[in-house]
């Protein structure tokens, strides 16, 4: 009996050690089991705007190291603007699918029933944050903590008018800036960073530079304000070389941004499981330098929509050059499969996984068709050649520029590109509904606050807005008692919420008074405090702009308005204007009470 419950007892041990030993080997760290992501994408840099890529005035010491350690895409293709591109990366899905036409006014926001890169990357277990520009919708259940990010810190808007300390929100408060803004997004971004350290995390630092309006911190600009700019390149007589200083001198500011991200990561012995992304969303946004390529952003040419794309994993990813075209629809199927995630989607991706590129030495690869489509125009590229919006051919083998079309192309050849574009244009471009109607929601169950920003109003009477373009906008010239502002609200829930305008107005419109409409229900509000300052970050401009200026909006708040469930417009009035204005209005925020 001793011998027989001896050997038990050792069979068990044995059993279990065995088990342990199984376990240890087979059981990846949690840290190791799924890697982090950090997807930067810079706004309106150019291919050219790198010096991996041949730009011999501008200092992008970091950007160009981590390329030589990457692997580097020759041939990555984003859409001709911002919105487009970012809708693409959010869902691996062309972006007229996701109900996105425009870069303001509604028409950048993405579908609700599309599924983003966060939302599968939370459900997994991934603490998630963006910060920066978003630009995919403002209100919830379209602002960013609905749609996978835990974290939001930036703007929702288009672009931004003042990048010196400005207004920003942090998931969905009104927030004041602090410093220069790529560097606070940063700073925001190495916190995240530092505070995840039990989950494996996604940053998407979405940088607003260098898009205009050309703000340049001294400390930068000084670099570039006094070099010689050859413009004896490719459409350089249409180039102004002071926005080209600005534009470089900028992209160094990103570039010192990232050193700063590699290093905190290097710090916390995190690069060996962090997958780092550097792209940009469009083409350049004016004529300069871009290595020979046709058209800048808005083009769906190729200078107007490819993009830099470095992809760096530590000891996982070996430097590389990869030729095969590809484009922001990969993006999501990609990092899936590098994390080892699968999942079943609602509606089906048009990316597809670049992993065997990334991973692989010389793998097999199929050639296919890469779309660029913005404003009606597309044109359809594969590994050789592009059918531009006109429907001229050229050899990108051996004429990257686009200089010549190719004189009397095979009618096979070319009926195989036009087959594509027709099928793209009858297949993607008929599910995008261009005539919607642009309706801004409301008290949305999963979020306390809605902002209405001036770029969503419409103003009537003499009000004006303060430029033809809406983003980072404001309402200005309110002079008459029957001027208005209205927002084609939809209230998504009955109940009461908290009015905050930001405004500004001078000592003579003390004392005058405004309400706040829905239907029967009003709330009304007094100016009782002047606040008028000048437009902001003013002597930072290198380069004249063309977007709004913006000042230091001050809030005023209402009180508590009933809103009755519905699409009711919500309205502001003037009741009584002293002096010669009421106030010029940049935001209305509303916050649920019950």
């Amino acid at each position: 009996m001793k011998k027989k419950g001896t050997s038990i007892y050792s069979n068990l041990i044995f059993s279990i050690t065995t088990l342990l030993i199984f376990q240890s080997c087979t059981e990846t760290p949690k840290a190791l089991t799924k890697p982090n992501i950090i997807l930067i994408v810079a706004d309106d840099q150019g291919w050219g705007d790198l010096g991996i890529n041949g730009n011999d005035y501008v200092n992008t010491p970091t950007i160009d190291e981590l390329a030589q350690k990457s692997a580097q895409f020759t041939r990555f293709y984003v859409s001709p603007v911002c919105s487009p591109t970012r809708a693409e990366i959010l869902t691996g899905r062309f972006h007229p699918r996701g109900g996105v036409y425009d870069t303001s006014a509604g028409g950048e926001r993405l579908d609700l029933d599309e599924t983003t890169l966060a939302d599968i990357l939370q459900s997994n277990g991934y603490r998630t944050a963006v910060f920066g520009k978003w630009h995919s919708g403002s209100q919830p259940p379209y602002h960013p903590n609905n749609r996978g990010f835990d974290e939001f810190y930036g703007f929702a808007s288009g672009h931004w008018g003042n990048y010196m300390s400005p207004m920003l929100e942090r998931n969905g408060e009104v927030v004041k800036g602090q410093g220069f803004i790529i560097d606070d997004f940063t700073n925001h971004a190495l916190e995240f960073v530092e505070t995840s350290s039990e989950n494996p995390f996604f940053v998407l630092l979405a940088y607003n530079t260098p898009h205009s309006p050309m703000q340049v911190p001294d400390i930068w600009w000084d670099k570039y304000k006094d070099i010689e700019i050859d413009t004896t390149h490719r459409n350089g007589e249409k180039e102004h070389t002071e926005k080209t200083k600005a534009a470089l001198a900028l992209s160094e500011n990103i570039d010192w941004n990232v050193g700063k991200i590699v290093d905190k990561l290097d710090s916390l012995s995190l690069l060996e499981n962090t997958i780092i992304i550097y792209m940009s969303d469009n083409g350049p946004n004016g004529w300069r330098w871009n290595d020979g390529l046709k058209g800048i952003k808005g083009s769906t040419d190729e200078g107007g929509v490819r993009s830099p794309f470095i992809v760096y994993w530590k000891d996982k990813i070996a430097p590389k050059i990869i030729d095969q075209v590809a484009s922001t629809i990969d993006i999501l199927p990609s990092l899936l499969d590098l994390a080892g995630i699968s999942t079943s989607l609602r509606k089906p991706l048009d990316g597809i996984s670049l992993k065997r590129l990334l991973l692989e030495e010389n793998p097999s690869w199929r050639d296919r068709f890469v779309y660029s489509h913005w404003n009606g125009n597309v044109s359809v590229r594969n590994q050789q050649y592009i059918l531009d919006q006109n429907n001229q051919l050229f050899d990108l083998s051996k004429d990257p520029g686009q200089h010549e079309p190719i004189n009397e192309p095979a009618d096979s050849l070319v009926s195989e590109f036009l087959k594509a574009k027709e099928k793209y244009i009858d297949g993607v471009l008929n599910e995008l509904d261009r005539n919607r109607e642009e309706i801004f929601p409301v008290g949305y169950e999963g979020s306390k606050i809605t902002q209405l920003p001036a770029r969503d109003g419409i103003p009537h009477g003499n009000i004006k807005r303060s430029n033809r373009f809406p983003n980072s906008s404001f309402f200005t010239n309110w002079i008459a008692t029957s001027d208005s502002i209205t927002f084609d609200t939809n209230i998504l829930a009955e109940g009461d919420f908290k009015a905050t305008i930001y405004y500004t107005c001078k000592p003579s419109s003390v004392g005058s008074t405004f309400y706040l409409k829905q239907g029967s229900n009003t709330l009304s509000a007094t100016v009782q405090e002047a606040h008028d300052p000048p437009f902001e970050g003013v002597e930072f401009d290198r380069f004249p702009r063309q977007e709004s200026y913006e000042k230091d909006f001050k809030p005023l708040e209402m009180g508590i308005i009933h809103l009755d469930k519905g699409h009711y417009p919500l309205s502001l009035h003037a009741s009584k204007i002293i002096g010669s204005e009421l106030l010029d209005f940049r935001l209305l925020v509303l916050e649920r009470i019950k």
